[in-house]
């Protein structure tokens, strides 16, 4: 280093030197890591059952309307139903509140909880919400048990239809999502865009608190099952037998409704897999037609079948009980609870006609040739051929825990049905529905009858108008015009209020048109004790077989004794349940009578009697005496609106104590003068 001064060398060395080491000291010392940044939060979702209805696409159809708001608009939309939760979502049913007046014309993925037909007009039919219930997917497995399996998580909904409503870009979307399960909350439902509503549904904290380790994790759909429902009627479907290619059912129909009954039931369904029925043994279709699958696909599909030897092929088949004389029968009858003409009584009546079933031979078609896949059918029907008959609504069928038979050899063993679906049906009255039977009141301290009212049953649209009066109140009428057919009553009437001054209401009113009359008049009154007739008309065409009636007395129920020409039991605490006795329990239509123009009704009545030992105080000429309901053949009866009273001076009657009381004032008055 020539020419570097000593000191100046040093320095440089020095310099050099602490550099190295201050690099080696780097190397050896490890990099800070900057902080991680924080892990973002899981998204939610839905955990429990998502709802969505998508808006698809709608278009103008006619008729053109000034109204903008009033146009129709053909529609299509699409419901899913997704379970996210950890509970297997049993028969699931989805309620949607239309807003716009629709009227579906189609829906696939599911069925009409109500069993509706198409078109149904979802304001009218529906009222507040429109039900859609899974078929043929009724059941929705968790995400845990199917690994995420979309086709077994999600119910998926197709929605064609008519509704009403302004021009675009206005999206039409219903108003409310929800699940018809009582078990769930469903908080109001929001719009994810433009077009499409949605909102999650969990388990209310009670069904969270009830819910077993079973139902928490079930995986198996065939061991976990809902509970058997209860129902003014139920129909169970059991598959006894099972083929690839067909099932044995059996079908049987419970009555539970306490005073409902049928006459001549009418069973109907709708196949929606393309199934027809080979045999039958216990009823029978009301028509035997084969057309259907001659020329349909199970013709195709099944060219070797001599399907001269089908029973029925019609997609709605409607099923019918088999006469008594069948029920031994070999190749039709011979099954438990056939064969009484279609006629289902009341347990409280009697409990062996409470019941009734078939056998039938179902064949299925592709995809469905597979022993293990076995669907029943859907939007059961039932009715029956009598005007008394209620009118039923039924629910879609539900799978429930096999039905358990004893064993046929006597063994103590019982055998299982492959497969068990349950159908509840209620009775409902329609809005503005009326009556079938109405009531007329009578009295022996009153020379009048209180008739029924007017229209009481309806009035048919032909009797509308100036010809008579459908909101006049009825005439009163002479005892004997009760016998007399309401358009030869007219004359007995006039007659009466003549005799009678009483005021004629013009227009005269109209008759009551009610198939069956009954009439309720207190014949005596005691101290101790008193009595009342009851009798029974029939007006209609058809005799009313094994009827029943049922009559409820708020105050002198305690007090009854006997009836004595019907047979009769106490029911509760206020029913008085009647039928007619054995051999004479049969109330024949009306008929000619020799020497009478006019149709007399069929008719019986019983003398019903009371005591006053047990109903102090009891006042049977104020009302006390009087039925405050009146039903007959399960049917509620029209009540009149008013009652007989004995100051309305046609009659007075005096009780025998008061009797008494003035006969010792008159005599007292005789001694006094004399």
């Amino acid at each position: 280093m020539a020419g570097f001064p000593a000191p100046a060398l040093r320095a440089v060395v020095f310099g050099v030197l602490v550099l190295f080491a201050r690099l080696a000291a780097a190397q050896r010392t490890p990099t800070p890591t900057p902080a991680a940044a924080a892990a973002p939060a899981p998204d939610p979702g839905c955990n429990g059952i998502q709802l969505t209805y998508t808006f698809e696409s709608r278009t103008k159809i006619r008729p053109f309307v000034a109204d903008r708001n009033k146009q129709p608009y053909s529609f299509k939309a699409n419901a899913t139903v997704l379970n996210g939760g950890t509970r297997p979502l049993k028969s699931w049913a989805m309620l949607v509140t239309f807003g716009y007046g629709e009227i579906l014309v189609g829906v696939d993925g599911a069925v009409l909880a109500g069993g509706g037909e198409m078109p149904y007009n979802t304001t009218e039919e529906a009222g507040n919400a429109t039900s859609f219930s899974g078929y043929p997917q009724t059941d929705l497995l968790t995400p845990i048990a199917t690994a995420g399996d979309i086709s077994q998580i999600q119910a998926s909904v197709g929605i064609v239809g008519t509704l009403f409503a302004g021009p675009g870009p206005f999206v039409p979307l219903p108003t409310a999502l929800s699940l018809d399960d009582p078990a769930y909350a469903c908080p109001a439902a929001t719009n994810v865009s433009a077009g499409i509503l949605s909102t999650c549904c969990v388990l209310t904290p009670e069904a969270e608190a009830n819910a077993t380790v079973i139902d928490a994790n079930a995986t198996d759909p065939t061991k976990n099952f809902l509970p058997r429902g209860t129902g003014d009627l139920v129909i169970t479907y059991d598959v006894l037998q099972a083929y690839p290619s067909s099932y044995l059912a059996l079908v049987a129909l419970d009555n539970n409704a306490k005073l409902g009954r049928l006459d001549n039931w009418r069973l109907s369904w709708e196949w929606r897999r393309g199934e027809f029925i080979y045999s039958m043994k216990g009823a029978y279709p009301s028509e035997k037609d084969t057309t259907g699958c001659i020329y349909g696909p199970a013709g195709q599909y099944y060219k070797d079948l001599d399907f001269s030897q089908v029973l029925n092929c019609d997609k709605k088949p409607v099923i019918l009980d088999l006469p008594l004389s069948r029920y031994n029968d070999t190749q039709i009858g011979k099954i438990d609870h056939c064969c009484r003409n279609g006629t289902i009584l009341p347990k409280s009546m009697d409990e062996t006609q409470s019941k009734s079933a078939f056998q039938m031979q179902v064949f299925k078609m592709p995809p469905d040739l597979n022993r293990t896949k076995l669907f029943p059918p859907a939007n059961f029907k039932i009715a029956g051929a009598s005007s008394l008959n209620p009118d039923y609504t039924c629910s879609q069928p539900v799978p429930v825990s096999p039905t358990e038979f004893p064993d046929p050899s006597g063994l103590d063993s019982t055998t299982l049905a492959i497969a068990t679906w349950q159908v509840v049906c209620n009775i409902t009255t329609s809005k503005g529905a009326k009556p079938k039977c109405c009531v007329t009141f009578s009295a022996y301290y009153n020379d009048s009858v209180i008739p029924c009212n007017t229209c009481a049953c309806g009035c048919p649209l032909n009797q509308r108008g100036p010809t008579c009066s459908m909101t006049a109140q009825s005439m009163l009428l002479p005892p004997e015009a009760l016998l007399v057919p309401f358009d030869n009553r007219i004359q007995k009437a006039l007659a009466w209020a003549e005799l009678k001054h009483y005021n004629v209401p013009r227009p005269m009113p109209c008759g009551d048109y009610c198939g069956v009359s009954i009439n309720w008049h207190i014949s005596t009154d005691y101290n101790k004790g008193w009595s009342a007739r009851m009798t029974l008309f029939n007006w209609d065409n058809v005799d009313l077989a094994n009827w029943f009636a049922a009559i409820v007395m708020d105050k002198a129920y305690d007090g009854f004794e006997k009836a004595y020409s019907f047979n009769s039991t106490t029911v509760g605490k206020n029913t008085i349940f009647m039928q007619g006795l054995e051999g004479l329990n049969y109330l024949v239509k009306q008929t000619n009578m020799s020497g009478s123009n006019y149709l007399v009704p069929g008719k019986q009545q019983s003398v019903l009697s009371f005591t006053k030992k047990l109903t102090p105080g009891i006042n049977v000429v104020a009302g006390d005496g009087f039925p405050s309901k009146v039903f007959f053949n399960g049917d509620e009866c029209a009540m009149p609106q008013r009652i007989p009273m004995s100051n309305s001076g046609f009659r007075t009657h005096l009780s025998s104590a008061l009797f008494l009381v003035l006969v010792m004032a008159a005599s007292a008055f005789v001694l006094l003068q004399q």
